[in-house]
């Protein structure tokens, strides 16, 4: 059966291209305050209670690599792509989801205040993470079995 929604092979080497940088500079964005001064724009709003009128883009171009990079990574075709591999996709999938919404009520009931704010921007990334990881166990569990 032929996945119509699978990117060619190729584009996981490219995500892993895009995946590392977008990373470094998120966590750098996250933990270390870090901004490119060429992505300020001035918004034209001056004395806003809640805006300083300044937008940086920096943290928006990380999560967007983040999210294009593991895209990329997760739904890039095998070199073979079978029945087998689309069930071991699938599975990988349900479970990456099942997991991804278990651990998000967990820490719904136990974080609180701004740690929460971290907790839902890790979250978006978590489904996909969780999906690669699953997914490249169980090929390479496959692969040992044969």
């Amino acid at each position: 059966m032929q996945s119509r929604f699978l990117f060619p092979h190729h584009y996981r080497r490219i995500g892993w291209f895009i995946f590392l940088p977008s990373l470094a500079l998120g966590l750098a964005c996250m933990y270390g305050d870090f901004r490119f001064d060429f992505l300020d724009f001035d918004l034209g709003i001056q004395g806003n209670l809640f805006d300083s009128g300044t937008l940086n883009f920096t943290d928006e171009i990380a999560s967007i690599g983040l999210i294009v990079s593991l895209l990329f990574i997760a739904f890039s075709k095998e070199k073979v792509e079978d029945e087998r591999i689309a069930q071991l996709r699938l599975e990988s999938l349900q479970f990456a989801v099942y997991l991804n919404y278990a651990i998000l009520g967990l820490q719904i009931l136990v974080v609180h205040s701004s740690a929460f704010f971290e907790i839902m921007v890790y979250n978006m990334f978590s489904v996909l993470i969780l999906f690669i990881i699953r997914f490249r166990a169980m090929i390479y569990s496959d692969n040992q079995a044969y």
